[in-house]
């Protein structure tokens, strides 16, 4: 079959399309003919290996896993012996390995039926991005309805997720980007949008009870300066803290002073799994929130995908069509 692979670390120019060999599912696994395939950070940091941290899970010389991808959309093609909740035909999306090929094989519990009325693209836009967003504002930073929100990094992937569903949840949002972004941000529902270049958030005349920062590098200091005397800051993702660890650094600085001062600082890592799946099919189809797909490429264009998406021009998601 087709399939994107890379042997080395480095740039989008270690990616090629070669051919491999179908893979044949786990007992617990299900193999997908991939309609389409996500384009995000994660896929980035495995392609070019960084932060070193990273390749603790990666690999450390090389990357472990050849064909890089973890979204997908697609086709059930075959089941494990014990998967019971797909047939054979199903249409479905999720988060599995080795994606951007023409098959992949997904774990029985991080895949769940594609929402009615998304094309392939769409789907596979959704899983990684939009769970991360979901944990965040729910599950580690417990939004209400009524509060006020800020979302550091609000026209990326995960950024314009958070808006929609914080939206959805009854909170007023506030969605911090560059000034080019701000019309999308503003699109996705935002009730007031900062743009990062002319304003500071943290200048102390607003405060907010949840500050979601997505791969931002605002110190915990002013995190701290613009939440409410009783606020929560979620910290996920970060670029900015150096090849070696990434921003695991700020993050685990956070937690370490949370127990000391008024204000609730934590983090967490999304993990893609069925019951948050399931709800965000619940939200699609109810017209609560839209997978943002900006651009698709072909499979064969990896590599201008990635590129795209390095370049920070992105508003939105990206995704491979591979069927």
């Amino acid at each position: 079959m087709r399939a994107i692979t890379q042997e080395s670390y480095g740039s989008a120019d270690v990616l090629h399309l070669g051919n491999v060999a179908v893979p044949e599912p786990k007992a617990n696994e299900v193999l997908v003919q991939v309609g389409a395939a996500g384009v995000d950070r994660g896929v980035w940091h495995m392609m070019t290996g960084l932060p070193y941290l990273g390749r603790l899970a990666f690999g450390l010389r090389k990357p472990r896993n050849p064909v890089p991808g973890m979204d997908l959309a697609g086709t059930v093609s075959a089941v494990g012996s014990a998967v019971t909740r797909f047939a054979l035909g199903d249409q479905v999306y999720g988060s599995g390995r080795s994606t951007y090929a023409e098959y992949a094989v997904a774990p029985e519990a991080r895949l769940a039926l594609k929402p009615a009325g998304l094309s392939f693209a769409q789907a596979a836009a959704v899983p990684v991005s939009a769970v991360t967003a979901l944990q965040g504002l729910g599950k580690t930073g417990r939004v209400q309805a009524g509060q006020k929100v800020l979302v550091i990094g609000a026209s990326g992937g995960v950024g314009s997720y958070a808006v929609r569903l914080a939206k959805a949840f009854g909170a007023e949002v506030t969605g911090v980007c560059s000034t080019g972004k701000m019309d999308f941000v503003r699109s996705l529902g935002a009730d007031e949008v900062i743009d990062y270049t002319a304003e500071d958030f943290a200048d102390g005349t607003r405060h907010w009870d949840l500050i979601l920062d997505i791969a931002g590098n605002p110190s915990i200091a002013r995190l701290r300066s613009a939440l409410t005397p009783k606020g929560t800051a979620v910290i996920t993702g970060g670029e900015a803290g150096g090849r070696l660890t990434g921003g695991m650094n700020r993050q685990l600085g956070a937690v370490a002073l949370s127990p000391f001062v008024p204000q609730r600082l934590t983090m967490f890592i999304g993990a893609v799994r069925s019951a948050e799946l399931e709800d965000l099919t619940g939200l699609i189809e109810a017209g609560s929130i839209t997978p943002p797909l900006e651009r698709t490429f072909p499979l064969d264009q990896a590599r201008e995908a990635l590129d795209w998406l390095a370049s920070g021009k992105v508003r939105g998601k990206v995704a491979l069509t591979v069927g």
